[in-house]
This record gives structure tokens, sequence and C-alpha cells, in this order.
């Protein structure tokens, strides 16, 4: 199973490759990942990631929606679960 994560692209630019990479703010997280696969994405707008790559994009209101979802299952794991 793979999981895609949404991030905000805050800065791009070209490596010395000429492959198109971005910093992307994972929620707080900064990290560097490829943006070759999306070369229509722009500063300010969002992609969902998978292991460096930004696979797609998406509107900010999908985003958004996607943040919240995982809170709550953060918010889930802080139920304490008895263990038999």
């Amino acid at each position: 199973m793979c999981l895609g994560v949404p991030g905000k692209v805050i800065e791009m630019q070209s490596n010395a490759a000429g492959v198109t990479m971005g910093k992307v703010d994972f929620a707080g997280v900064v990290k560097e990942i490829c943006l070759a696969y999306v070369p229509e994405v722009k500063v300010g707008e969002f992609v969902i990631a998978h292991a460096g790559f930004a696979i797609n994009t998406l509107d900010e209101k999908e985003a958004l929606e996607v943040f919240e979802t995982l809170k709550q299952i953060d918010d889930l794991a802080e139920l304490e679960i008895p263990q038999p």
C-alpha cells in the first residue's frame, strides 16, 4: 500500500540536471521533492507526493479535507485501547 500526502509548493527551482524540484510544506514539515511529473504546478498550489515525487495536483479544498481527516486519525490514536 502506498500513501500520497498533500503538500503546498512554497518554492520551485531546477537542479543541475534541469529537473524541476520544489520545497513543499506538509503541514509544517518542509521537504524538497521532484516536481517533474506535475509540470503545470505553480508556487502556492497543492500536490500529492509519494516517495519524494509529486504525482498529482489537487485544489486547496481537497488538501484541507485530507489534513482534517489525518488530524482525526491522529486524535483517535490518543484513545487508550485495552490490550488482551
